[in-house]
Order: structure tokens, then sequence, then C-alpha cells
């Protein structure tokens, strides 16, 4: 075989590794537990953002 097709299997066969690896990794993270959402009493109260009028020197004039 030429040097390109032994490449394109490495390759191939590289890849192939890694998504299976990945899609092992993801099993073994959803089959640990349900995912419970963080109590509402440890999160930060919200906080008021003042608005601020900004001038920028520019009129808008409307016809009718």
């Amino acid at each position: 075989m030429d040097r390109s097709k032994i490449v394109a299997i490495v390759a191939g066969a590289i890849s192939i590794t890694l998504a299976l690896a990945y899609l092992l990794l993801v099993q073994l993270l959803d089959f640990r537990r349900e995912m419970i959402p963080a109590p509402v009493s440890i999160l930060p109260q919200a906080v008021q953002v003042a608005q601020i009028p900004v001038d920028l020197g520019v009129e808008i004039s409307v016809v009718v």
C-alpha cells in the first residue's frame, strides 16, 4: 500500500477510537445518578442595575 492509504487508515482508526472513548465517557457520566438542580437558597440574590440616561447629542424628529 502506498503512504496515503496508510495515513488514511491510521487517521480513521484514531477517529473511531476517539469517538468510542467519547461515547463511553458520556455513558459513564450519565450513569452516575440523576441530576438534581442546586437548592435555590444558596443562589445569590438578584442584583438590580440602575439605568443611566446617556445624552449622545442626537436629536430625532418625526415629520407626520
